[in-house]
């Protein structure tokens, strides 16, 4: 079921940069880094979990042709690629989708930890332990 103040449903072909049959893949209106894209299933869920396996094959299938288009596009050094599921995970979109952050050497002093600043406190690593 498609949602139409959903801003992931019924996508603009001009938006579109690569697809397949159950998803796609478009540049992140807000990009953390030149390149930023977001792939997502046509299918209106809001959790990565909710996802059928045929789903998953075809956003992660996905994931890989978006790291071809973006080395060819972009050459970056690096990449990030995440999800967030739920609002205290910082999901704003309830429309699952997954961000392929392209990184560049230099892009920040310290990239020690890659994800884990998600939680900037963890990012660095340490020996205290997890309670």
């Amino acid at each position: 079921m498609k949602h139409i103040k959903c801003p992931f449903c019924n996508p603009d072909n001009s938006e579109i940069i690569l697809k397949n049959d159950l998803c796609y893949a478009r540049f992140d209106k807000y990009p953390v880094s030149t390149g930023h894209v977001l792939v997502i299933p046509f299918r209106h869920f809001s959790n990565y979990f909710e996802a059928t396996m045929e789903e998953k094959i075809a956003m992660v299938r996905l994931i890989d042709e978006v790291k071809e288009f973006l080395d060819r596009k972009f050459k970056p050094d690096g990449y990030n690629i995440g999800v967030n599921v739920g609002k205290p995970a910082g999901q704003t979109v309830m429309h699952v989708h997954i961000h392929v952050i392209p990184r560049y050497k230099g892009d920040i002093e310290d990239p020690t930890g890659g994800v884990r600043g998600v939680i900037s406190a963890r990012r660095i690593y340490d020996d205290t332990p997890n309670e």
